[in-house]
């Protein structure tokens, strides 16, 4: 009885301990969780400590010591409710800027490589995903070309996304004086990051004047048809102007903290300008920033807009937030349509997904399930506003990778991404929801609570 006692003693003050330190790590780094997240969390150290606290150190928190932002300062006109909203977070402003979208992967291996190779003087380049393919070996040539004729060449990948990545190349560019590093490497010296915190975003800067950037990784799915199995469906795009020395600027960043180097001040503000027929707006997201500015900005757009709302994204798990604003929007008569893959490369994610689909369709949202691998990421506001890049509408990305996509104010740009949904909607089939047992719906919480925290 003694001893039954004493270890039933030690458990209660180790659930005890490990709750407090959730309490306490939260609260320090104000740190907003979905409640799901939070009750499971909790739940998890007050019955498994042992286990659950250590997980918890390594990968459940997703607040990084948070850069400041400057004040901005407005026009005297009141710009597009979009700048203005990111104008209050700190993002960079709204500026022309010369887009050109690529048609297919084909177009799109064209315009990254043509991109590298007409860098005069710097080539930033930072990718989730390098293949150990054809089109990795293509990107790598084109880098190490680059780098011989005496541009300077900087390459960035995820410490995680990068693992299956071929080392030898990666050896034979630096040989050649490239830059190589590795955002969060697994096995590199702790920073006091968690080591969930991957970053997604996927950008070439050539001369900090020109941005190559989308949904895409450089690997062969991405680009190219391989033995009867089609290359997914992705978006990219080539931009010129302000957007691309902003992008320009947040590399630098992610580049010092990947190199443990001196951070850079808060970058100087100017003017937003989204009244231009044209205009483009870097909008980067993730833990390092003061707000998270994606779903800031989404969750905002689902209480303004008025006509419709048409989305592309390859994993759909919203947070509770943006559900709610999606809901209302279909309630009150706003056309909302999205479009999903069938089946994604990430069976969780179907799995998480169905809850979501199921509450918002009974709203009258109206999901189109794709036959083909869908890795776009792109929504449509009105006729006034697009957002098109590495930003999925799920939770890793929402608040726990670092993220980039440009938001479009031109007719023109707005107008050939609304062309290219409505076409993927063409190819598709409705959703049509059906009731989930006990057991499944069990499993559907679980795996939404708990597995796209990690």
């Amino acid at each position: 009885m003694h001893h039954w006692l004493t270890g039933t003693f030690a458990h209660v003050a180790a659930s005890a301990l490990a709750v407090l330190i959730y309490v306490l790590t939260t609260r320090a780094a104000q740190e907003r969780r979905a409640p799901a997240s939070a009750i499971a969390w909790v739940a998890a150290l007050a019955l498994l400590p042992y286990f659950a606290l250590p997980l918890y150190l390594a990968f459940g928190r997703r607040r990084l010591t948070r850069e400041r932002a400057r004040a901005r300062t407005l026009p005297a006109h009141r710009p597009h409710w979009a700048a203005e909203l990111l104008a209050s977070l700190g993002m960079p402003a709204a500026a022309p800027a010369r887009t050109r979208f690529d048609a297919d992967g084909a177009a799109a291996l064209e315009a990254v490589l043509a991109l590298i190779g007409g860098a005069q003087r710097s080539l930033d380049v930072c990718t989730f995903i390098l293949g150990n393919d054809a089109t990795g070996q293509r990107v790598l040539q084109a880098l190490a070309a680059a780098q011989a004729r005496g541009v300077q060449v900087r390459l960035m990948l995820d410490g995680v996304g990068s693992l299956l990545s071929a080392r030898a190349p990666l050896r034979a560019l630096r040989r050649s004086g490239a830059q190589v590093a590795f955002f969060r490497a697994l096995l590199e010296r702790p920073d006091g990051a968690p080591r969930n915190l991957r970053n997604h975003r996927k950008l070439a800067i050539a001369d900090g004047a020109r941005l190559w950037s989308g949904g895409r990784n450089f690997a062969d799915e991405y680009f190219v048809d391989r033995q009867s199995v089609p290359a997914w469906l992705d978006l990219s795009f080539t931009v010129e102007g302000a957007a691309a020395a902003d992008a320009a600027d947040r590399f630098e960043r992610d580049w010092r903290r990947a190199r443990h180097l001196p951070r850079l001040p808060p970058p100087h503000q100017r003017r937003t300008d989204s009244e231009a027929a044209d205009a483009a707006q870097f909008l980067p997201s993730g833990p390092e920033l003061p707000e998270d500015t994606a779903q800031a900005l989404l969750t905002a757009a689902g209480y303004r807009v008025r006509r419709r709302l048409l989305a592309v994204t390859p994993y759909f798990v919203p947070d509770e937030g943006l559900q709610m604003a999606l809901k209302l929007a279909a309630l009150r008569g706003v056309q909302v349509d999205i479009v999903l893959p069938a089946r994604s490369n990430h069976r969780l994610a179907d799995l998480a997904r169905r809850r979501a689909l199921r509450d918002l369709a009974a709203a009258g949202v109206r999901f189109w399930l794709h036959p083909r691998m869908l890795h776009a990421k792109v929504v449509v506001f009105d006729d006034d506003l697009a957002m098109c890049g590495s930003i999925n509408l799920d939770l890793r990305s929402l608040f726990l990778n670092h993220e980039a996509s440009l938001l479009f104010y031109g007719r023109g740009e707005i107008g050939w991404l609304d062309r290219w949904i409505q076409a993927r909607i063409g190819e598709a089939q409705p959703y049509r929801p059906a009731p989930a047992g006990l057991g499944m719906d069990l499993v559907e919480g679980a795996v939404r609570a708990v597995a796209f925290q990690l």
